[in-house]
């Protein structure tokens, strides 16, 4: 759990292939969000259960399921966690139609969604699918935490199967949307594994752009 000012970050790792599922709650108002529900509902149940002890008087509120990508290990218990908790879901725009679950919210590059006490913002990487989104938590008080999917992990962009067009497009916006826009100590939680820097990962952009991938 990472404990912020205004909010906690809490993660859970579910499945063979190490999906991270994210919670962030509003410590003042108990509004939540959560990234990718990705498999293994119980334990998202388990998430939101310790996530609520964030909020005011342990009453927290589940505001939004963002999915990150439509591919189908980031919304294998996504059905289930909306039936149990009602939360309108969103996605990037380009993949609403490949994920089975109704997505009620369409996510452009720039949209910004407000909660009580927290917002964040969609930043559109296209390449590892045509509509995957990173979310962004600007902290007041800190750092920015940065939600980028299967977009970007240490070492390297996803996976864009070898194309050099998708390739391209997903190098050009994790280096025009990313790095270019957010400082060196901003905190990138990816879909699966662990976490790193954009400062760790910046002296390495060239190396990624000559390999391809």
């Amino acid at each position: 759990m990472i404990d912020l000012t205004d909010i906690t970050i809490r993660s859970a790792s579910v499945s063979e292939m190490d999906n991270n599922v994210y919670l962030l709650t509003s410590k003042s108002s108990g509004e939540q969000v959560l990234i990718d529900a990705a498999d293994d509902f119980p334990a998202i149940q388990k998430l939101l259960a310790d996530g609520a002890a964030d909020a005011p008087g342990g009453d927290a509120q589940l505001k939004l399921i963002v999915t990150t990508h439509s591919h189908w290990d980031h919304v294998r218990a996504l059905a289930a966690a909306v039936e149990a908790t009602g939360a309108p879901t969103a996605a990037g725009i380009e993949d609403v139609d490949a994920i089975e679950v109704p997505t009620e919210i369409a996510l452009e590059h720039g949209d910004i969604r407000w909660f009580d006490g927290f917002e964040l913002e969609a930043i559109k990487l296209r390449g590892h699918t045509a509509g995957s989104v990173a979310l962004l938590y600007r902290n007041p008080h800190g750092p920015a935490h940065l939600f980028s999917g299967d977009s970007l992990f240490p070492g390297g962009v996803g996976n864009t199967q070898k194309d050099p067009v998708r390739f391209a497009s997903l190098y050009r916006d994790v280096v025009e949307r990313v790095f270019d826009y957010l400082p060196d100590d901003t905190v990138v939680h990816p879909g699966h594994g662990k976490a790193t820097t954009l400062g760790a990962e910046r002296p390495h952009l060239q190396e990624w752009q000559e390999r391809g991938w």
